[in-house]
């Protein structure tokens, strides 16, 4: 995979935006967040091969920049959730990291919510990923939400996207190949494969689609990609 910066001074640039804005001690956390940092670029490298996005791959390689805003937010999120699995006693490092993504990407994504190999955002802006059950090659846009309702969370497929303001709240199962459109609201309701959904819970539309429309939403197989 091609950095935009090394290695090395992406741990440096880690190290001084966390000491500036929360604290780092060099001694107890440096071991720690440089092999976290290793973790999540593989990560990264995994995930980012798999999208058709032109901003991430340089020379037909597979790219990474930390001033790509959607491409931080994802390595800062494989980040916080590697140093927590590296170092569970680290927990704090975990947080600050966690914080550090809030505070530059304006995204919500827990270390502790296992989001997929495969997923993507574009502009993660005010968007929030809750503890539900996701699948690979899911994508959210901005001011998305999936949160729980009496303490119930939803289930995504294989290919789910989420596109601007929608929201997907409690007992849900959703299928594979589903979009939800723009500022969707859909709670405690089960949505069947390769459909497109619209409105406002509990008024809401399905439209399904045969599954051949949404291969043009499918990401690009690793190829070229060095995994």
């Amino acid at each position: 995979m091609i950095l935009e910066i090394t290695v090395e001074n992406l741990e440096a640039l880690l190290k001084k935006q966390l000491g500036n804005l929360f604290m780092f001690n060099e001694i107890c956390e440096g071991k720690i967040l440089s092999a976290g940092i290793n973790m999540a670029l593989k990560k990264c490298e995994y995930c980012f091969s798999r999208s058709r996005n032109k901003y991430y791959s340089k020379n037909g390689e597979t790219f990474f920049s930390p001033w790509h805003s959607a491409q931080n937010c994802i390595f800062l999120y494989y980040l916080s959730r590697a140093v927590f699995e590296i170092a569970p006693e680290a927990r704090t490092l975990a947080d600050r990291i966690y914080y550090l993504n809030r505070t530059l990407n304006g995204a919500d994504l827990f270390y502790e919510v296992k989001l997929p190999d495969i997923f993507f955002t574009d502009h993660p802006l005010g968007s929030i990923m809750g503890r539900g059950e996701y699948s690979d090659f899911f994508s959210f846009a901005q001011n998305c939400t999936v949160g729980a309702n009496n303490y119930l969370f939803p289930k995504f497929g294989k290919n789910v996207r989420m596109l601007s303001g929608s929201k997907v709240l409690g007992k849900c199962n959703i299928g594979e190949n589903v979009i939800f459109a723009a500022n969707t609201y859909v709670k405690d309701t089960d949505i069947p494969p390769c459909s497109i959904v619209f409105g406002n819970y509990p008024d809401i539309v399905i439209k399904t689609r045969d599954e051949m429309y949404f291969r043009q939403f499918e990401e690009k197989k690793p190829d070229k990609a060095r995994t």
